[in-house]
């Protein structure tokens, strides 16, 4: 148990001291009791802090017992252990509209900190599928449909995590893109692009990040389960990438003992296995084919190893539980990261509000006066003082029972009222047309809020708000142009009331502290910095499947999605398809102005730009200021290559320099096991998004071919 030595060498050492018994008990993870899982397991000792999963250690080798949480958002709770709660950060989709690396490591700490402090050492946290699917349900929890701006804010969340001595996961490794019938769903697509897309945004996290454990998803992937995908798991993740951690299936994604052949350690939520497949996988089976030779002695030390290497490379044998962390400090985290992940997609004047001036101010819908909604499933987070409101909605399938309406303590009306104390301030619930439009009309300004609960185990059939909310809105923007609607949403959504809105702003799910971080822009307080993490769609006939597959099916069906899209991923597919989106991938409004200028790029091996940015507006501000491919030798491609955060004063200037992952210049050739970079000219652009290039360049790149 030396804690300097090498963690592959502790590993060795101790796998070499356990009997078989202790072996198989470290390779099946088991469900705590709570709300949804009434019954206590046996093999959970009293006293243990329950949540989504529990291994026992070998106490007698110092090894400890991993005792797992979902945390997406945060430390969940979903009733397993009463009266404890957490920071509820805001939906993941939020951080990565701030492109800010060092903001995603601090939330990770936030992670980490509660997750020690309540004695849990693994988090089932790093949700990266990209978002192919402006329905998926669970796209609040991911972060984005770029490889590189997944792959950055993953990575620094999972360290941040990790610094605390606890492990986290990276998940869904691969392509839970869509929930619908997602047990039973094979996602194809083209093996090269999707090292191209998806898998290099796993490749780039795993790198920086060093994660103790990847979760594999549920659905097939060329045909095969994720977590018995041979091509996946020990050929690309432990075998191209050298990936040293352990392999765990997501709860109730473990077939059969046969995932271990294919590169499975372990199995989790056994219990939930039994609901789907009927057995244990990793329980009696597993056993059975090791005493028959099926299962070789030496995969079975592998699988063991990489669990205990995990738990040295992270040191959760050495961490003791800490106290209760400093929840304020956590809060104004979770205000930062809403603050800075708010979107103003659109503005004719109304914003900032001269609050000097604004005397009638009607706050409509959205249960405004309660609190602000985050999104449902394994993610929801409790937050400290509970949900101001929880409204039953329900559904089908297994997760149709979590599918509620949870709204957070952190009420828009109220924080409204406090940045501006001598306006007039109604407040509207915006169920009819007709009751809105009356206070829209008394006031000054009207603010709406619009709301759409999404979450695990099942996607949007459209884009729509529910509720009659489209028809509120429009019937409100009619009756005074001075409009602001205020999205709350996990997803894009249609927006048939665009035209007539003055001010738009995507706050996505917000987190406990999201209110004041709204009303902080909204009062002009501070300056809105975020930007689209993905595309908004015109509508769904500018996607690649304008009707999902399987969609309305009932639930066990079995469907399959053809990723032909490949690659081209949300901006990318509307450049190859030559589509004006809505709003685009890397678009965000400021108070103030910025200008790039004197762009200078050079080639070689890849691409390094270096230019300037002013503010050259009258307010201090934040912009991301962007570097993309937009043409290769022969082909038209658009690729992110890089981006950076940066605070301005007014009149302020900063040199940005930004060299290429080769990787997102290159194309993935399978046949021979390389990237290539074809010799010749390539074009890159510097600019406010996927679609808004300000500074254009040539570059020359030499041919190479690398692993």
């Amino acid at each position: 148990m030396n804690e300097s030595a090498d963690p592959d060498a502790r590993a060795r050492d101790v796998e070499a001291q356990l009997t078989d018994d202790e072996r198989f008990s470290l390779l099946v993870g088991v469900m705590g009791a709570g709300d949804l899982w009434p019954l206590p397991d046996e093999r959970i000792p009293p006293g243990v802090p329950m949540s989504a999963g529990y291994v026992p250690g070998v106490p007698r080798l110092g090894v400890p017992a991993l005792l797992m949480s979902d945390a997406g958002l945060g430390v969940t709770n979903p009733g397993y252990r009463p009266g404890d709660t957490a920071t509820a950060l805001p939906a993941t989709l939020a951080l990565a509209a701030g492109f800010d690396p060092a903001l995603a490591r601090a939330a990770g700490e936030v992670i980490g900190r509660e997750a020690r402090s309540r004695g849990f050492n693994v988090q089932l946290a790093g949700s990266m599928n990209l978002a192919r699917d402006p329905r998926n349900g669970r796209n609040f929890e991911y972060l984005s449909e770029d490889p590189l701006l997944t792959a950055t804010i993953a990575a620094e969340s999972v360290a941040g995590i990790q610094r605390h001595g606890v492990i986290s996961t990276v998940k869904h490794y691969s392509l839970n893109c869509n929930e619908t019938n997602r047990h039973w769903l094979n996602a194809v697509i083209d093996p090269d692009a999707h090292r191209e897309s998806d898998l290099l945004a796993f490749e780039i996290a795993i790198e920086r990040s060093q994660p103790g454990a990847v979760m594999t998803a549920y659905n097939k992937v060329n045909g095969d389960y994720a977590s018995a995908n041979h091509a996946l798991i020990n050929d690309v993740l432990k075998g191209v990438w050298g990936y040293r951690g352990w392999v765990m299936s997501d709860w109730g994604a473990t077939p059969s003992w046969e995932c271990s052949l294919a590169g499975l350690d372990q199995e989790c939520g056994a219990q939930i296995d039994v609901v789907f497949w009927q057995a244990e996988a990793f329980g009696d089976p597993l056993r059975a084919a090791y005493a028959d030779g099926r299962l070789p002695k030496a995969r079975l030390s592998d699988m063991v190893r990489r669990i205990l290497r995990s738990m040295f490379a992270v040191g959760i044998a050495e961490r003791e539980t800490v106290p209760q962390p400093d929840m304020a400090a956590h809060n104004d985290i979770a205000q930062q990261v809403a603050r800075q992940g708010i979107v103003l997609l659109q503005n004719r004047g109304v914003l900032p509000l001269d609050t000097d001036s604004v005397a009638r101010i009607a706050v409509i819908g959205g249960y405004a006066q309660r609190g602000v909604p985050t999104g449902c499933g394994s993610s929801a987070v409790v937050p400290p003082g509970g949900y101001a409101e929880v409204i039953p909605i329900g559904g089908s399938g297994m997760m149709g029972p979590t599918r509620n309406l949870y709204l957070l303590p952190s009420s828009p009306v109220d924080e409204l009222r406090k940045r501006i104390p001598n306006a007039q301030i109604e407040f509207d619930p915006g169920i009819s047309p007709a009751e809105a439009v009356l206070a829209a009309r008394r006031a000054d300004v009207v603010i709406v809020f619009a709301i759409r609960v999404e979450g695990e185990g099942a996607d949007s059939a459209d884009l729509s708000l529910p509720w009659g909310q489209d028809a509120v809105i429009a019937a409100v923007t009619a009756a005074n142009p001075n409009t602001v609607v205020v999205l709350e949403t996990g997803n894009p959504v249609a927006m048939p009331w665009r035209d007539s809105a003055n001010a738009i702003m995507q706050a996505w799910y917000p987190g406990q502290a999201g209110a004041a971080a709204i009303m902080e822009i909204i009062a002009g307080q501070v300056n809105p910095s975020g930007r689209l993490p993905v595309t908004f769609p015109e509508d769904l006939a500018q996607t690649p499947r304008p009707e999902i597959p399987g969609l309305g099916a009932p639930f066990g069906e079995a469907t399959t999605i053809d990723y032909f899209e490949g690659a081209d991923v949300g901006y990318r597919w509307f450049a190859r398809e030559g589509l004006a989106p809505m709003f685009a991938f890397g678009h965000g409004l400021s108070y103030t102005t910025f200008e790039y200028r004197d762009l200078v790029v050079t080639g070689g091996q890849t691409v390094s730009a270096s230019f300037s940015v002013a503010n050259i507006g009258d307010r201090s501000g934040a912009d991301v200021p962007q570097l993309y491919l937009t043409g290769a030798p022969e082909e038209r491609r658009v690729r992110l290559l890089g981006f950076e955060r940066i605070e301005l004063e007014p009149g302020a200037a900063r040199r940005v320099t930004i060299e290429a992952d080769p990787r997102l210049v290159a194309r993935y050739d399978g046949a021979a096991g390389a990237w290539r970079i074809a010799p010749g000219s390539y074009a890159v652009a510097v600019g406010k998004s996927a679609v808004d290039w300000e500074l254009t360049a040539q570059v020359e790149l030499a041919g190479r071919r690398f692993s």
